[in-house]
């Protein structure tokens, strides 16, 4: 068994284990958690839970797309260059350097 865990969120998942609560709250407009509207709300009202629930879905929501822009960006830079050229070229020049070292730069 292996004790690495997937960081993969997702929203849709959440969203379907909540739906039925949130609809059990009615269709009134949920205050914001920990707003002062929240925080008057009775406990055994439905309404606060369910603002919870719904913060708590809103909140995997962006996580899941924040995910998705972080691969896209990931991709992005992946195919912005020949990353096995760059690096043969650094180690190249590095040799040259180690090989060469009156062609160092030296800070006036």
């Amino acid at each position: 068994m292996s004790d690495i865990k997937s960081r993969q969120i997702s929203w849709f998942s959440v969203h379907e284990y909540v739906a039925p609560m949130l609809e059990s709250a009615g269709s009134m407009p949920l205050p914001v958690p920990g707003s002062p509207e929240w925080c008057a709300l009775d406990a055994s009202d439905a309404r606060k839970l369910a603002a919870v629930l719904d913060g708590c879905q809103h909140w995997c929501l962006r996580l899941e797309t924040e995910q998705q822009a972080r691969a896209e960006a990931s991709r992005a830079i992946s195919a912005a260059a020949d990353w096995s050229n760059v690096a043969r070229e650094i180690r190249q020049r590095n040799d040259f350097r180690k090989t060469h070292p009156w062609a160092k730069r030296v800070v006036a």
